[in-house]
């Protein structure tokens, strides 16, 4: 069983009067004190971040004051470890202080020494913590910042939710559409939590057969149905300790509803075929693209579900609603294809920023990415929905000079200037503001027809 940190002192001694004494004096002092009579299998009882100190004896029977010190310093090397030494042992604690011991006291020595010594360690030991607490937290602003790129208000605000969100134990709903990066979000949320060294266990229920749905989550005795041989341990169960990812949970049956209501309120899983209620330490964080409270009220979602489940929401902004961020994204994941292919980075150019900032990226996230390998492969490309999209089609690595930027952002004005409605040759030119042999020129230069053009008259061709 793990030390509550609430215990501030950890006393070992083997010499029973010794021990109450000196818990005595600690405990009058408003201290709250563990007292043990060995040191053996302390360390593994001890959280990293446990915020007290040890006292301990050198000399005792099994595992010595100095071990005990080797042992817990491998694990914490910050851990303050006050130990107690005879009068003959001296030369021993020295060597334990150069080891990294915080102080020795010599037997016999005044309650006022322990105090003061105990009070000076745990005032260290909170510094430590808090300095560790502080670089932790940093360290996770950073690395959503890595994960989740993006400068717009309503990123910010979704980075700011999930640090939030992370530290707590509650369960969360993540509302995205297809490719936001639910998953994304998701593993944030579990790697910025204490869970962070359990497991990540992450499944699509719109993937899976309604058939073989219940028993891979919730696993299955032998002899539960045709067919099963041997037990199966579920996801459920296989993420206990750590975290449940429950992808389009929108898609699951009103049965299977019933049964994860019950999991999120009892935290028990029952195997199917089986009578045992197996106990679980689980956070679950479920995520869908679909309106819930709509689908509850049309009767294709339990509303208790919905309820439980929408306690604490995360909302991902599509693409569309997040300006710049785009091109931020863009080039990211630009440069990492770039990287691992092994080819030169390129830049975007203006005509090319115009044409991504104009895209309503239907495909969120993970169309933007894909559209980013095909531009670090020197691939032209096509966005989707070329309607609501005037440059489509134009898209490459231009790695040029000046000039070549200037004549593919020339090429782009153009292009989305012909996805637009215009009745003739001369409607065209008006708008780019240009003559008409000027214009006739340019469409030829750039492999442009007008024939393509979302209307025209051939009479004024």
């Amino acid at each position: 069983m793990s030390i509550d940190n609430q215990i501030q002192v950890v006393l070992i001694d083997d010499d029973p009067h010794l021990r109450q004494a000196l818990c005595q004096t600690l405990d009058l002092a408003g201290l709250k004190v563990l007292p043990l009579g060995e040191a053996a299998g302390l360390t593994a009882r001890l959280s990293r971040d446990w915020p007290g100190v040890v006292v301990s004896d050198i000399r005792m029977p099994g595992m010595d004051g100095l071990e005990l010190l080797a042992e817990l310093h491998g694990q914490d090397p910050d851990l303050p470890v006050l130990l107690i030494t005879g009068h003959g042992d001296v030369p021993l604690a020295v060597q334990a202080m150069r080891a990294g011991a915080y102080d020795f006291l010599e037997k016999p020595f005044a309650s006022d020494a322990l105090l003061d010594s105990v009070r000076r360690a745990l005032a260290l030991r909170r510094l430590v913590l808090d300095n560790r607490s502080l670089r932790l937290a940093l360290s996770d602003r950073q690395q959503l910042s890595t994960r989740l790129v993006g400068h717009s208000p309503q990123m910010l605000r979704l980075r700011e939710q999930i640090g939030a969100l992370a530290a707590t134990k509650a369960d969360v709903l993540i509302l995205g559409e297809t490719g936001a990066g639910k998953e994304v979000v998701a593993r944030a949320l579990h790697d910025l939590s204490s869970r962070r060294s359990g497991p990540f266990v992450a499944i699509n229920a719109g993937a899976l057969a309604e058939s073989v749905v219940e028993s891979e989550l919730f696993g299955h005795e032998p002899g539960a149905f045709t067919g099963a041989q041997k037990r199966r341990i579920g996801k459920f169960e296989f993420a206990n300790g750590g975290t449940l990812f429950l992808d389009e949970i929108e898609s699951m049956s009103l049965d299977v509803q019933v049964k994860l209501l019950r999991l999120l309120q009892e935290r028990v899983v029952e195997r199917l075929g089986g009578n045992q209620l197996i106990p679980l330490d689980i956070r679950i964080i479920a995520a869908t693209k679909e309106d819930l409270r709509q689908a509850a009220d049309q009767g294709r979602f339990r509303a208790d579900l919905y309820y439980r489940l929408n306690v604490a929401p995360l909302r991902i902004p599509p693409l569309r609603e997040r300006g710049e961020d785009a091109l931020m994204l863009f080039q990211h994941f630009a440069d990492e294809a770039s990287s691992r292919h092994g080819l030169p980075l390129h830049e975007l150019q203006p005509g090319q920023r115009a044409l991504l900032l104009r895209h309503s990226w239907p495909g969120n996230v993970r169309e933007l990415q894909n559209a980013a390998e095909r531009f670090a492969l020197g691939l032209e490309l096509a966005l989707d929905n070329a309607q609501d999209n005037p440059a489509a089609g134009v898209l490459t690595s231009t790695p040029g000079g000046l000039s070549e930027q200037v004549e593919q952002f020339e090429k782009s004005l153009i292009a989305a200037e012909l996805t637009r409605p215009h009745s003739s040759v001369r409607s065209l030119a008006e708008a780019l503001g240009v003559p008409r042999k000027t214009l006739h020129d340019k469409l030829r230069k750039h492999g442009l027809n007008f024939a393509d053009s979302a209307s025209h008259s051939a009479d004024d061709e």
